[in-house]
């Protein structure tokens, strides 16, 4: 399949291109949105040796002049360290503001990327090229770039607009079992949040792959529509962090890279629904649902030993926090979120136990 979507933001509206053999098309599509001249090509170890030479071959057939910066994998690299040098990698080459950055990778490499896009010269236009599923149905749509610093997750970042998405299927096909099953639990996200008949495809769906182009495509068009609707997340966008408050803790408190970033998302939609059953009315018959759903496309579910007490202090440090309280995204049904929700501490421990002791 090829399919063309556009993240409708006014004069900061951009495409996303899904499909097969994309990576080939990448130098007209730069030119189709008036990109030229110089570009850093930003990605890791594990996705460099796979496609960055074919993505470089296509830039300099259309006359573009890239050059490319490889990366160690994993969610240590979206650090400040690792921003710092790409600024300078930027300076070395003397990418100016008529030129451009390409992230070609994952969740890690886009963020990291788009924030150094964001920041460099106060703004150059940027790429999004994500070779994961996670990326794909989720960071790599929105402008949401950014790094972890110690105390949490993306506390340091901006919102940068890419100039298009160019989304390869192929390059699933050599995503590691454990990433693709954790790209998973965001693509599950989208049922409880958003739309329910989208949940029940994936819950009596056998095998996900062949049907996977519109999956993602389907993720894409509400991501698209829940940013056109609010992009600086003031308000509905917020539905997107289902899950990712106890996510975020886990990352932090486990260590960055200890779980996917997935695996994190797919216990935190676990909690989520049984916050949700407890304090908005969600049938335990549904949040059963969610956390079968996940557990059945193979993404662990089970509670990590952690202390509830350091979770909660990391918990602390969410973006979502407001005058000391932290806020929370829960579902009164599948496909209706709301944000803002205000859980009493005695409650938030208790359904932690409940759920870590299953």
């Amino acid at each position: 399949m090829n399919k063309k979507l556009i993240v409708d933001l006014g004069e900061r509206s951009y495409p996303i291109h899904i499909g097969s053999g994309i990576l080939e098309t990448v130098g007209d599509a730069c030119k189709s949105v008036g990109l030229d001249g110089k570009c850093l090509i930003v990605s890791d170890e594990n996705v460099a040796p796979l496609y960055a030479k074919r993505v470089f071959q296509a830039l300099e057939t259309a006359g573009f002049y890239p050059t490319l910066e490889v990366l160690p994998a994993g969610e240590p690299t979206k650090c400040h360290e690792k921003l710092i040098h790409l600024y300078s990698k930027a300076a070395e080459i003397n990418l100016d503001r008529g030129h451009f950055m390409i992230a070609l990778g994952g969740g890690v490499i886009g963020d990291l990327t788009g924030y150094a896009a964001a920041s460099w010269l106060r703004g150059v236009r940027f790429v999004q090229m994500p070779t994961s599923l996670l990326a794909m149905v989720d960071s790599s749509v929105g402008g949401k770039t950014g790094v972890n610093i110690a105390e949490g997750k993306n506390l340091v970042g901006a919102f940068h607009q890419p100039e298009l998405v160019l989304m390869d299927l192929e390059t699933l096909k050599t995503l590691p079992k454990r990433e693709f099953a954790a790209g998973m639990a965001e693509v599950v996200k989208y049922g409880p949040i958003w739309d329910a008949d989208f949940f029940q495809g994936l819950e009596e769906t056998d095998e996900i792959f062949p049907t996977i182009g519109k999956i993602v495509a389907r993720c894409c068009e509400i991501k698209a529509e829940v940013v056109r609707q609010d992009e600086r997340e003031g308000g509905l966008r917020g539905i997107l962090n289902f899950g990712h408050t106890l996510a975020h803790a886990i990352e932090n408190v486990a260590g960055y890279g200890e779980y996917l970033h997935g695996e994190a998302v797919a216990i935190g939609l676990v909690y989520a629904a049984r916050l949700s059953s407890r304090l908005k009315g969600l049938s335990s018959d549904d949040s059963a649902r969610i956390e079968k759903t996940l557990a059945n496309l193979g993404i662990p579910v089970a509670m990590p030993n952690l202390a509830w007490s350091d979770l909660r202090v990391a918990m602390q440090n969410d973006k979502k926090t407001r005058d000391g309280l932290v806020k929370y995204v829960l579902i009164d049904r599948l496909g209706h979120a709301e944000v803002g929700c205000e859980i009493p501490e005695e409650i938030l421990e208790e359904v932690w136990h409940e759920t870590a002791s299953r």
